[in-house]
């Protein structure tokens, strides 16, 4: 067997293929962005196409860097962005319909009007998950009653639908294995938690027909084997697959009751381990599927929540305002400042997530005055970025009854330590950052390693995990409640 597990991290604005050794260590890497299409403000959508050609762009690099052969890839993992919804024709593999983004509000309404007709609690007892377009079932609905000429393909049995991982994985197996895999499924607002499968209920309040959708699997196990990649021998099993923030959980190995991380990405994602316990939150939070290692295994849940804007509103700033030239400056910029100065930024750029789930809000910038900088609004960012994170865990401490352990973060804004320092302080508790702060791509890794014996146990996965740098609390508790007061208070003028 090769040595080698080739991932691919398939996320919103761009797709990374990297290599990591049997040793656990992550050889090389490459990303590719691809372009964002936004056709009505709040909509934000992708051309599956693009998505399909960056992943084999970044195929053709890794291999063109020659650090292994073809033929030394034991595996593939993937992880990819959640609810991004797609439909795709089944004959020629081509999308149907350009895909709806997770960010995407389009569903708004209709989510609202499932709720005035009395159905979130059903739903949320099923799926775990709120009425909110965020989810993948509404934009699945949207696909079938927009896309056009999608009555004659239905009748012909032509249309797959999924999420990115389904779609890379039909791509993958030349339409040999139309799955998805329980983390995701989870996601969609159509799997019943409890029984792992497609929930009937939900398949007819979304209008979604059950034989389009792919079957759901195991996150660790054989999934399906390539065949006609360019560059890729036929024949390498696909073994681990797991949403990106339940990949980051795993590549962060939490896997402890208790243990949480926050990746820091275009959103911000929280999950804790709650092992096989379903746990519904009363605090506004998701209950989700982390993975499942293995036909044979119970799954292991979570809960989550996430802010739908963190990484996004510094590329907001430098993509939209101008004020930076690239994303890594605001950190320099923030530190020509003291503290925020009064400014107060809510980046509800794309509505709010949890604990708030109100996707008509809109950002705000409260306390500017004449004496306002470039560095009071950076600043303000960096810090609204910790701030709607700890709201966020807040939430799961109350859910849980208890103080949360030592919060690890990764993700690309992870680097910035003058946000890891505001988050710690924000929260009140210490932070750990780990060697590799790429634990989605990790994370794809170690199921896909587990999934063919090239390690044997999560245990074995541990022992590769190393951390970096910690981050303690340097505020005081004073100090904290005024900082989380006048934030409450830009909040609450945002939700008004």
């Amino acid at each position: 067997m090769g040595q080698f597990v080739l991932a691919i991290d398939q996320g919103t604005t761009g797709s990374t293929v990297a290599l990591m050794d049997a040793r656990g260590k992550l050889r090389t890497s490459v990303n590719y962005e691809f372009p964002q299409i936004y056709p009505r403000p709040g909509w934000v959508e992708h051309r599956p196409a693009d998505i399909w050609a960056s992943v084999c762009k970044g195929i053709r690099a890794i291999l063109r860097k020659k650090i292994c052969r073809a033929q030394d890839i034991a595996c593939i993992g993937i992880t990819n962005q959640r609810e991004t919804s797609v439909l795709w024709d089944t004959r020629s593999g081509e999308a149907l319909n350009n895909a709806i983004v997770w960010q995407c509000r389009r569903t708004t309404e209709f989510c609202e009007s499932l709720r005035s007709a009395g159905h979130e609690k059903r739903v949320r007892r099923r799926s775990g998950l709120v009425l909110d377009p965020y989810f993948s079932a509404s934009k699945y609905r949207w696909l079938l009653k927009n896309t056009p000429g999608i009555a004659r393909a239905l009748k012909s049995q032509r249309v797959a639908a999924g999420t990115i991982d389904s779609f890379l994985i039909w791509q993958l197996t030349a339409g040999e294995a139309h799955v998805t895999d329980v983390s995701n499924a989870s996601r969609t607002s159509l799997m019943n938690l409890k029984t792992g499968r497609w929930d009937q209920y939900l398949l007819d309040l979304f209008e979604v027909p059950r034989d389009i959708l792919p079957s759901i699997v195991p996150s660790s196990a054989i999934l399906g084997h390539t065949r006609g990649v360019p560059g890729l021998p036929d024949g390498i099993p696909i073994s681990g697959v797991a949403g990106d923030q339940q990949s980051a959980l795993f590549g962060q190995a939490c896997f402890g009751v208790g243990d949480a991380k926050c990746t820091f990405g275009t959103g911000s994602f929280i999950l804790m381990n709650t092992g096989s316990e379903l746990l519904h939150s009363n605090a506004g939070l998701l209950t989700t599927v982390a993975w499942q290692l293995g036909e044979n295994s119970k799954p292991v849940y979570a809960l989550e929540g996430g802010a739908f804007v963190c990484g996004a509103a510094v590329q907001w700033l430098r993509d939209g305002l101008k004020m930076i030239k690239t994303a890594p400056e605001i950190e320099e910029l923030a530190l020509q400042v003291p503290d925020h100065g009064g400014v107060e930024f809510v980046p509800a750029l794309t509505g709010l997530g949890a604990p708030h789930w109100a996707p008509d809000a809109r950002g705000t910038f409260t306390g500017l005055t004449r004496g306002t900088e470039r560095g009071h609004i950076a600043r303000a960012t960096l810090e609204a970025m910790a701030l709607q994170n700890a709201d966020i865990l807040r939430a799961m401490e109350s859910d849980l009854g208890k103080r949360m352990k030592p919060l690890r973060v990764d993700g690309g804004a992870a680097a910035n330590n003058l946000l890891m320092q505001i988050q710690a302080d924000v929260l009140g508790r210490r932070l750990i950052r780990p060697q590799v702060i790429e634990t989605t791509v990790a994370g794809a890794c170690y199921l896909a390693g587990l999934g063919v014996g090239l390690w044997q146990s999560p245990a074995a996965v541990k022992n590769i995990w190393r951390a970096e740098r910690e981050f303690s609390v340097a505020m005081r508790p004073g100090a904290r409640r005024k900082r989380m007061a006048s934030w409450n208070t830009a909040l609450q003028r945002t939700l008004l």
